[in-house]
């Protein structure tokens, strides 16, 4: 098992010194971002290093004596956007992301699912959140129609480069649980995509991470170390689905998600937020967590996402750090 780092929370440095700052971490592994939301700011030559070996071998020239080595790609988007300078773009992004970790040695690609508008001419995605009415269903069939034909010319390209793409089970998407894993598989006939296990995006739906790790078993790919805590006076009077958002203006700091969509910013009041290893479900959670992905895949690579605004950046890494490491030892899997 490999524990490390997904490389966004250091976009704010280079990538010599984000790789100091695992390594003084006691962790070996760095997903670097390769393109979807956000631009790969530590792979900032992938062209050159798709065409030239000799950009290759200089950009894996930069992790050797680090102690720290490529766990995996990251291109997390929405491939399936109805606008096509956001779902066109993010598709070249997979697409691309999947023949540069063949160039790099790497075997994994994680991403989304992604999800499409609700009827033909859609300009803009559509989350069915319940499907208690028949329009509802008719809008999943209009969606599934669209990423079922995307994601079996992606599992055969995945193949063809000797990758496995790993889907991030993340809420507004079409695939965000264990049954619509299934059903994208049945679909597909796929046997090179199946899932990135984000704890986070299952804590705040009630789901319990580690029974859908040992019921997707092998369809686990990779996994991402992020914890929740929910705020129980809060959840009570709003619920989970809460959509207390506020708008940033474009003089105000904001993530571009694509053509002309931004993140909002966090509800005030939140019904839960993601936090730091630890702060959400303890050491023994992360313990049982770990010893049902080393069950499916003893190389499993486990990489911490740190999103917890309470926290600095490298603050934040060495609290999940610290947790996880504990976890890997409660568990038996070191040495």
């Amino acid at each position: 098992m490999k524990l490390g780092v997904y490389n966004a929370i250091l976009h704010d440095r280079p990538l010599p010194e984000a790789l100091a700052v695992i390594a003084d971490l006691g962790l070996t592994g760095i997903e670097l971002n390769t393109g979807g939301f956000l631009p790969p700011v530590h792979v900032p030559n992938i062209d050159a290093i798709l065409t030239s070996d000799t950009a290759r071998d200089d950009y894996l020239g930069l992790f050797e004596g680090t102690g720290v080595s490529i766990a995996g790609l990251n291109c997390n988007g929405n491939p399936l956007h109805p606008n096509p300078l956001i779902g066109d773009a993010h598709a070249k992004d997979i697409r691309r992301s999947i023949a540069l970790a063949q160039r790099l040695g790497q075997d994994r690609v994680v991403t989304m699912s992604g999800l499409p508008g609700g009827e033909p001419g859609a300009t803009v995605p559509n989350w069915i959140v319940n499907a208690w009415n028949s329009a509802a269903l008719d809008v999943l069939d209009h969606q599934w129609s669209i990423a079922v034909p995307f994601w079996t010319e992606i599992d055969q390209l995945a193949g063809d480069h000797g990758v496995k793409v790993a889907l991030e089970l993340h809420p507004q998407n079409l695939v965000f649980n264990t049954a619509d894993v299934h059903k994208l598989i049945e679909l597909t006939g796929a046997t090179n995509v199946g899932v990135e296990l984000d704890a986070s995006h299952l804590f705040w739906q009630q789901m319990d991470p580690v029974a859908v790790v040992r019921a997707l078993g092998p369809l686990v790919y990779q996994a991402a170390a992020k914890d929740v805590r929910i705020n129980t006076e809060n959840a009570a009077l709003y619920g989970v689905l809460d959509n207390s958002f506020r708008r940033l203006s474009a003089d105000e700091p904001r993530t571009n998600l694509g053509g002309d969509e931004w993140a909002n910013e966090w509800p005030k009041n939140s019904a839960w937020d993601f936090v730091a290893l630890g702060k959400g479900h303890d050491v023994d959670f992360w313990a049982d967590f770990l010893s049902a992905l080393h069950e499916v895949d003893p190389g499993m690579l486990v990489n911490i996402e740190h999103e917890d605004t309470e926290l600095g950046r490298v603050e934040g890494l060495q609290v999940a750090a610290t947790v996880l490491l504990e976890a890997e030892a409660k568990a038996g899997l070191t040495g």
